[in-house]
């Protein structure tokens, strides 16, 4: 594939992503989340009583970030924030009521987001796309990994 190829496909691959997150973030707005907060909450939803570190960690943000979001997901009465019964300088995060009572506000907003992006392929493209998806997040998640540009023969 030619390097202008190579780029075409990023720019598309970003422009996609971008679009797919600001249309899920407009719907998430309607039920008073922002951008971000929807991956916390589902988080949660699958594993309450996460610490902060964790929930940093299964996301790929930093901790910092996760605690913002944590307190302002606490203020808008989503979460609750309790500290540890075995080392008290550790809290862990748990949905309240009414964070879990918004956990399918949000999944009906990810499945129209995504039923909005998929409009118009078959079963079989979008299984392909699933796959091609998976191998290009694979790819990019070899930490450190070298890269090996095939045409070149060179580690970049």
């Amino acid at each position: 594939m030619a390097k202008a190829d190579k780029s075409a496909a990023m720019n598309r691959l970003h422009s996609a992503a971008r679009l797919a997150r600001t249309a899920l973030a407009a719907r998430l707005l309607d039920h008073g989340f922002y951008a971000g907060q929807d991956q916390i909450m589902l988080a949660l939803d699958q594993s309450d009583g996460q610490t902060p570190g964790q929930l940093a960690a299964r996301l790929g943000v930093r901790p910092p970030t996760i605690t913002k979001t944590i307190n302002r997901l606490q203020v808008q009465g989503f979460l609750d924030k309790r500290a540890s019964e075995t080392d008290a300088r550790q809290a862990h995060i748990f949905l309240t009521e009414a964070g879990r009572s918004t956990i399918r506000a949000i999944e009906k907003s990810v499945r129209k987001t995504e039923k909005q992006a998929l409009k118009g392929l078959d079963k079989k493209e979008q299984k392909t796309l699933a796959k091609l998806l998976s191998r290009i997040e694979s790819n990019l998640s070899a930490n450190g990994a070298d890269i090996h540009d095939p045409e070149t023969d060179e580690i970049e």
